[in-house]
């Protein structure tokens, strides 16, 4: 019998209390949605099953006493990781051991439920034990058809059940799911679980790949496309070359009007598109290329010159409105107008959906309904003028590759819309942000167009060297706003964004015009390389390519960062590729190319489709794909065949990269070690040399020149000597190591000879420390003294910070000072005071900076110093700064952002979680404990306090239940941002499982 699990996080406390509706059920409105269809038995009692708390308290607004609205609080169960399963499971085959998959018996996936599940699975089979129907009303794609197949399997209904989907959660479109239910769709079913055993086969195969043939931490199927999209990128960015070109701009005298020069002599001047990214003109135009000794020379040439206008164009133009929001676009405008990433934009809209502010949020759809578009168009005759509703309605069409989940766009919920306005009293910051976006943006997407004029005027002239030129001056004018009154869409490219402004000529422009030379400016150009990836503009690309799904975005965003593949530039907020992406991205790509081929991933998008509409068995595609038998090698041969073949040589090569030959005729390459990337200088015969060097690791890989690589190498290494010990008569000498700057005391003298070593203070620089400090700090620990029981106190620098130790006992100094100047009676004073955690330390240090408050809390998020570096708080999470992050210029959504992942973490984190989990009822147990001993010295028998102290247990055993469930809602967000990776849903499984069956 197959295991069952849900997800790892605690159900909150007050899950477990059904939703039940104080108001009457609803009619359906005169003209509103078709009669209920007809039901063989009446139905007096139904159990409705959501995903979320918040979902189901909002859906049973709108139901009557008959409906009782119950949370599945996410998924009920997922695949579960091999150590979960019990030894006699795994022994029964080497793929159920090794992918806890059985590909034997038709791919069959083995599931668990955590024990933490297991109570809330037991309340809902009671709640369908005074019920007549069970309605699944999870959402509407395929993830919320796999939940309710779950739900099923672990519940085993014996009333009627039947599934309820609804795109928003309000009156009108609940009831109408009431009259439209329908079965599990198990087409759909087959599309997600195949997803999922895909995932896990190619993500477990391909990560044991990259952790013993390369550097990686491991592969998911889409990450691994993703990361390689952001190395292509920088790629091209190291192999470009720029090119230099000049041009001129002229100011022309009466009326006053600034253009740009286009031609000489008849031939165009080149601009940026005409060189190649090799910085070599590319162009087939005829153009004429001025350096700028020319540029000054034709200035100067043109002054006080005569010219005259030659040509005026006047041209119409109109502008459509950008479509309604898809999750990706959703995604991408937030990330570009709020600067929030993927995965805070679908935290916060899934908090809309659920508050049934907004519609379904996990969609590639552009179309709107009809009701949709009727509230829009209302909204636009009530605040703006009759010109700005168009006669029709828009319809948009969608270009998404492999566009299937829901069916409407992103758009204010209900038949008529709530400006931003009326729902600032009832959503916080963050919420009333994303809702305005959305607000706008469907509102804009039925209004009229944006009509425009634009004006081109032509100037020429000659220069006194006889040369015929042409300048050209450009303008822009709005002649009717239409939906820019409510909407501008944002861009990745600023130049775009100009279009939505206007820009004016004088007037008298008129041909035959005469105008004089009064200013000639040369300005110098290079071009640029091309841009590096951003959340926005990666989504894009994933989106463009057919890659991952709308919900996936999010989750591959956050996975290959939190894998250090990439990392946000500060200020930026561009993805930049580790260098440690760029070896596990050859390895793929040399041994696996089909793997991460863009096409090849795009048609597996198409596979899942076919599954889901019915057209491909589930079992027979993942078949075709692990075996083989189709165009490309199956997944198992071929990871046993790399296994063996690549070895320790072609793993140095692919660890190796080329940086180049310095003015020395040396060649330079970058090598990704054990304790990361570092550089080392080649001999004449391509053997190493001694010469190495660390690569920071904020360098961008596109920033590591030969002329870097050299600095680098040419810099000090640390290693410096000091003096001599004058009692040991040893060298002392300063050193720098992986962990910073130290000293140490003389050299080894055999493998098992290790000299003395100590690190230096923080107090302390490398390039000013003398040898009496590094005396001081080599001679620690300090005998402080010895105390009157005989112990002696010793002071003490650690990993944390200075001490002090006495026995088993241990307090932090508050400076590093103080462990040469501290006295014995101060010392002993200090190991009197209580021990102080470390939350209690943290709250001691004052802020560097306060931050706002949290979108999530509500708590105030401060900027703090800690012992590992700064972090960023509300007063219940804490999270570190990542790389690019800096203290100084930390942004208040940023610092919301790490919260968000930090949380997510936490949610996922099955050690930290076990942790929490053990450490109440220890405490209660000692209270108990210390309560039935104090009972039976105040005379009582013991078997009655012993009777108590058994009777005690299960009351705290429910406390702890319901404490333990306390921290679900963190676990219920993440869940819903999905994933493409094993590696990532990985996360959610407890590292300990207690086998149960489906009855429990």
């Amino acid at each position: 019998m197959p295991l069952v699990r849900s997800g790892l996080t605690t159900r909150p406390a007050s899950a477990s209390r059904a939703f039940r509706s104080p108001v009457p059920t609803v009619d359906v409105p005169p003209g509103g949605a078709p009669p209920p269809t007809p039901r063989e038995t009446p139905v007096t009692r139904s159990l409705v099953i959501v995903e979320s708390p918040a979902k189901a308290k909002t859906i049973a607004k709108y139901l009557g006493n008959d409906y009782i609205v119950e949370s599945s609080i996410g998924h009920v169960r997922d695949l579960a990781r091999p150590s979960e399963l019990s030894k006699e499971e795994r022994e029964k085959s080497d793929y159920i051991k090794t992918y806890a998959v059985d590909v034997e018996d038709d791919f069959k996936p083995l599931y668990v439920v955590s024990p933490d599940r297991k109570q809330h699975i037991a309340h809902l089979k009671r709640e369908l034990k005074d019920v007549d129907q069970l309605l699944l009303a999870t959402d509407e794609d395929r993830e919320g058809e796999s939940i309710a197949w779950h739900l099923l399997e672990v519940l085993k209904p014996k009333v009627p059940v039947k599934r309820m989907v609804f795109h928003e959660i309000t009156k009108k479109a609940i009831v109408e799911a009431l009259d439209h239910v329908r079965d599990v769709d198990e087409h759909l079913v087959d599309a997600q679980e195949a997803r999922r055993v895909l995932d896990r086969l190619y993500g477990f195969a391909m990560s044991d790949m990259t952790r013993r043939k390369g550097r990686g931490k491991s592969a998911g199927r889409v990450q691994s496309v993703a990361t390689r999209i952001v190395v292509e990128r920088e790629r091209e960015r190291q192999a470009f070359r720029s090119a230099s070109y000049w041009d001129l701009t002229g100011l022309f005298g009466e009326p006053d009007v600034t253009a740009q020069l286009t031609k000489v002599n008849g031939k165009s001047v080149a601009e940026g598109r005409d060189f190649g990214q090799d910085g070599k003109l590319a162009t087939k135009r005829d153009v004429v290329v001025l350096d700028q000794s020319a540029a000054n020379a034709l200035a100067a040439a043109l002054k006080g010159q005569g010219f005259a206008v030659s040509k005026v164009e006047r041209k119409p133009y109109t502008r459509r409105p950008a479509a309604p929001f898809t999750t990706s676009t959703l995604q991408q405008e937030a990330g570009r107008k709020l600067r929030w990433g993927a995965q805070q934009t679908m935290r916060t809209a899934q908090r809309l959906y659920e508050n049934g502010f907004i519609t379904y949020m996990r969609t590639d759809s552009t179309s709107l309904s009809d009701t949709a578009i009727a509230a829009a168009r209302k909204q636009i005759a009530q605040l703006y003028t009759a010109a700005d509703l168009p006669p029709q309605p828009r319809l948009y069409k969608n270009n998404v590759k492999n566009a299937q989940e829901a069916h409407e766009a992103i758009r204010p919920a209900g038949d008529e819309f709530k400006t931003p306005k009326e729902l600032s009293r009832e959503l916080n910051d963050s919420e009333l942000k994303l809702y305005e976006l959305i607000w706008q943006r469907t509102v804009a997407s039925q209004m009229a167009d944006l009509r425009g004029e634009s004006l081109v005027v032509t100037i020429e002239g000659t220069s006194t060297a006889k040369d015929d030129v042409t300048f050209v001056a450009r303008g822009n004018s709005i002649t009717f706003p239409g939906f820019l009154k409510v909407y501008v869409e944002g861009s990745d490219d600023p130049e775009a964004e100009l279009e939505s402004k206007e820009t004016h000529l004088p007037d008298g422009l008129v041909e035959g015009k005469k105008l004089s030379g009064r200013k000639f400016d040369a300005i110098g150009h290079e071009t640029k390389p091309p841009a590096r990836f951003t959340e926005a503009s990666l989504v894009k690309e994933l989106e463009r390519l057919g890659v991952g799904r709308p919900s996936t975005y999010a989750s591959i965003m956050t996975v290959i960062e939190d894998r250090g593949y990439v990392w946000k530039q500060r200020g930026s907020g561009s993805l930049i590729p580790s260098f440690k992406a760029f070896q596990v991205v050859r390895l793929l790509e040399e041994h696996f190319p089909h793997l991460v081929d863009y096409q090849f991933t795009a048609r597996m998008e198409d596979d899942l489709d076919s599954i889901a509409n019915g057209q491909e068995k589930r079992t027979r595609y993942l078949e075709r794909f692990f075996r083989g038998g189709g165009e490309v090698a199956g997944l198992e041969k071929l990871v046993e065949e790399k296994l063996a073949n690549i070895d320790l040589d072609e793993i140095k090569r692919l660890e190796t990269f080329p940086v180049g030959t310095d003015d020395q005729g040396r060649a330079i390459v970058l090598r990704i070690g054990q304790y990361g990337p570092y550089l080392q200088v080649l001999g004449p015969d391509g053997e190493p040399t001694g010469d190495t060097a660390s690569v920071p690791d904020d360098l961008p890989p596109d920033e590591l020149t030969v002329a870097k690589a050299s600095e680098l190498l040419a810099a000090p290494s640390g290693d410096r000597t000091l003096g001599t010990d004058p009692e040991t008569e040893l060298p002392v000498v300063l050193k720098n190591g992986r962990f910073g700057a130290y000293v140490q005391l003389g050299e080894p003298q055999g493998k098992k000879d290790k000299p003395k070593t100590a690190s230096l203070f923080k107090s302390m620089s490398p390039e000013t420390v003398t040898l009496a400090q590094a005396l001081q700090i080599l001679a620690l620990p300090r005998e402080v003294g010895v105390a009157e029981d005989g112990e002696t106190v010793f002071a003490a620098n650690g990993r944390y910070g200075p001490y002090l130790t006495k026995g088993k006992e241990n307090r932090s100094l508050e400076t590093e000072a103080q462990i040469f100047s501290i006295t014995l009676p101060e010392a002993l004073h200090v190991l009197a005071q209580p021990k102080k955690g470390r939350q209690q330390r943290g709250a001691d240090a004052p802020p560097l900076r306060e931050l706002g408050n949290d979108p999530v809390s509500g708590g105030k998020v401060v900027l703090k110093q800690g012992r590992f570096g700064p972090y960023v708080t509300d007063g219940e999470t804490n999270a570190s700064l990542r790389t690019g992050d800096d203290a100084g210029t930390i942004t208040p959504e940023r610092a919301y952002e790490l919260l968000v992942l930090r949380r997510e973490r936490e949610a996922t984190n099955p050690k930290k979680a076990a942790k929490k989990k053990k450490a109440a009822p220890k405490k209660a147990a000692a209270a108990k404990k210390s309560a039935s001993t104090k009972a039976a010295s105040d005379g009582e028998k013991p078997k009655k306090a012993a009777a108590k102290k058994s009777a005690a247990k299960k009351p705290a055993k429910k406390a702890a239940a319901k404490k333990s469930a306390a921290k679900k809602p963190a676990k219920s967000a993440a869940a819903k941002a999905g994933s493409d990776s094993d590696g990532a849903a990985a996360k959610k499984v407890a590292k300990k499982s207690v086998e149960v069956s489906p009855d429990v």
